[in-house]
C-alpha cells in the first residue's frame, strides 16, 4: 500500500487515500496525477519507517450507530411529503406549504453548512454526531404535540430543528470512514454511511402511507398521526443514547498511515478559511459542485413531488406511490454499494462518475415519458431504474471531490457539495412543483432533464 495523500489536516480527521500499484495516486501537491510506481519512488525513501496501525471492532458500531440516526433523519425529511394529500387535508393548508416541510431541510443547509463544517474541523466528529443526533431526538418529539388540524406551526417548528440535524449529519460519511476504517474499506464505509440516510427515505415512503391510510375522520388521522410521531421520538432517543455511549472521536491506534501521519500535524498547519479559499479556486471542483448539486438537485425534488406525480396520474394511490418510492431507493441503495466497491478496487472516479451521470439522464427521460401509460407496474420498474443510478450517484460525488481537492480537508469538501445540493434541491422542487401544479407531471420532468443535460455536459 502507498500513501498518496498527506492532508494537513490537525486533528486527523481527513479522508486519505492508500491505492494499490494498479490505480492512479491522488494529484500531487502541484496538481499532477502522478501513477503510483512513481509515487513509491517519490515518497517512500523520505516516509520514514511504517507507524504502527489497527482496525477495530467498533468502527463497525460506531457506522452503523451513525447509519441509523441518519436514516431516522431521512426518514423525518420524507414523512410529509409523501402523505402530502392526505396532510393538506388534515392542516388545511396547501401543497406548496407541505412542500416547504421538505423544502425547509435545504433552506436550512445553506447557511449553517459554513459553522457546521468549521465545527466538524475545529471540534472534531464526537461533538458534531452528539448535535445531530441529539437535535433529531428533539425535533422528533416536539411533532408529537402537532397531531392536531389547528397546529401546522408547530409541525413546522419540529421540521426546521430537524433540519438543523441534518445539517451535522450529511457531511460525516467520509469523516466516519476515514477515521475508523482501513485503506481498502474507506470508500465502502462511505458508501455504507450515505446508504443509511437513503434507506430513512425509502421507510419514509413505505411506512407512512401504512400508518396514515387515507380517512375522512380527523380523529382518527390525528391519532394515526400520533403513533407515527411518538414512534419516530422513541427510537431517536435510543439512537441519542447508543450515541452518547459509542461515538468516540477517533480509534486510540489509527485504522491507515496515513491517519497516523495525520495526527502529527500541528493545529497552525490547518486554516479553514484558506480551504474555502483553495476549493472555490480549483475549476475541477467547482464544476463537480454544479453537476453534484444539479443531480443531488433533480433526487430531492423527485422523492418530494412523487406522491403528487403519482396521484395525477392514479387517483387514489398513495400507498404505491410509497411503495414506488421505496423502490427507487432501494435500487439506488444497491447502486450506491455497488458503486463504493467498484471505486475501491479500479479507482476509476470521473469515469465511473459520468457513466452514471449519463445513465441517470437516461434514466428520468424513460420515466419521464412512461409515468402516464396508465401502468403502475412500469412506473415501479422505470422508477426502480431511476433510482438505481441517481440514488447510486450520491457516494460517488463525495469521493471523486475528495480526489480532485487534494489536500483540502474532504468536511469542507463535503459540506459545500451537500450546500450546493440544497440549493438546486430547493430551485428544483419549488419550480418542478408549480410546474407540476399548473400544467402536468411531465412538465415538470421535463424541466429535469434539460438541467440533468447541463450536469453531463459539465462533468464530461
Amino acid at each position: 500500500m502507498v500513501l498518496t495523500e498527506l492532508n494537513h489536516h490537525h486533528n486527523g480527521l481527513s479522508l486519505s487515500k492508500e491505492v494499490s500499484g494498479d490505480g492512479l495516486a491522488s494529484p500531487s501537491s502541484n496538481g499532477v496525477p502522478v501513477p503510483v510506481q512513481e509515487e513509491r519512488q517519490a515518497m517512500l525513501p523520505g516516509a520514514g519507517p511504517l507507524l504502527e496501525t489497527r482496525l477495530y471492532r467498533r468502527r463497525f458500531v460506531v457506522l452503523a450507530v451513525f447509519s441509523l440516526y441518519s436514516l431516522v433523519n431521512a426518514f423525518q425529511w420524507i414523512q410529509y411529503s409523501i402523505l402530502a394529500s392526505i396532510f393538506t387535508g388534515f392542516y388545511g393548508v396547501s401543497y406548496q406549504d407541505v412542500d416547504w416541510l421538505s423544502v425547509v431541510y435545504m433552506v436550512a443547509y445553506i447557511p449553517l453548512i459554513f459553522p457546521a463544517t468549521w465545527l466538524l474541523d475545529t471540534r472534531g466528529l464526537r461533538v458534531t454526531a452528539l448535535l445531530g443526533s441529539g437535535l433529531n431526538c428533539l425535533g422528533a418529539w416536539i411533532k408529537c404535540a402537532s397531531a392536531r388540524p389547528d397546529l401546522f406551526p408547530v409541525t413546522m417548528f419540529a421540521q426546521v430543528v430537524c433540519s438543523l440535524a441534518q445539517v451535522f449529519i450529511l457531511g460525516l460519511p467520509s469523516q466516519v470512514a476515514s477515521v475508523w476504517f482501513g485503506p481498502k474499506e474507506v470508500s465502502t464505509a462511505c458508501a455504507t454511511a450515505v446508504l443509511g440516510n437513503q434507506f430513512g427515505t425509502a421507510i419514509g415512503f413505505l411506512l407512512p402511507p401504512v400508518l396514515v391510510p387515507r380517512s375522512d375522520d380527523h380523529e382518527e388521522t390525528s391519532h394515526n398521526i400520533s403513533i407515527m410521531f411518538y414512534g419516530t421520538a422513541a427510537v431517536s432517543t435510543l439512537l441519542f443514547v447508543l450515541t452518547v455511549a459509542v461515538f468516540k472521536e477517533k480509534p486510540k491506534i489509527p485504522p491507515s498511515q496515513s491517519q497516523a501521519v495525520l495526527q502529527d500535524c500541528p493545529p497552525e498547519q490547518y486554516s479553514y478559511k484558506q480551504s474555502i479559499i483553495n476549493l472555490f479556486k480549483n475549476i475541477p471542483f467547482v464544476l463537480l459542485l454544479v453537476s453534484y448539486g444539479i443531480m443531488t438537485g433533480s433526487f430531492y425534488s423527485v422523492s418530494t413531488l412523487l406522491n403528487q406525480m403519482i396521484t395525477f396520474h392514479y387517483e387514489g394511490e398513495e400507498v404505491n406511490a410509497g411503495r414506488i418510492g421505496l423502490t427507487l431507493v432501494i435500487a439506488g441503495m444497491i447502486g450506491s454499494v455497488i458503486c463504493g466497491i467498484w471505486l475501491d478496487h479500479t479507482k476509476t472516479y470521473k469515469q465511473t462518475t459520468l457513466i452514471v451521470y449519463v445513465l441517470s439522464f437516461i434514466g428520468m427521460i424513460v420515466f419521464t415519458f412512461t409515468l402516464d401509460l396508465g401502468n403502475l407496474t412500469v412506473v415501479f420498474v422505470t422508477g426502480g431504474a431511476l433510482g438505481f443510478f441517481m440514488t447510486g450517484y450520491l457516494p460517488l460525488g463525495f469521493e471523486f471531490a475528495v480526489e480532485i481537492t487534494y489536500p483540502e480537508s474532504e468536511g469542507t469538501s463535503s459540506g459545500l457539495l451537500n450546500a450546493s445540493a440544497q440549493i438546486f434541491g430547493i430551485l428544483f422542487t419549488l419550480a418542478q412543483g408549480k410546474l407540476t401544479t399548473d400544467y402536468d407531471p411531465r412538465a415538470g420532468n421535463i424541466f429535469l432533464c434539460a438541467w440533468m443535460f447541463v450536469g453531463i455536459i459539465l462533468t464530461g
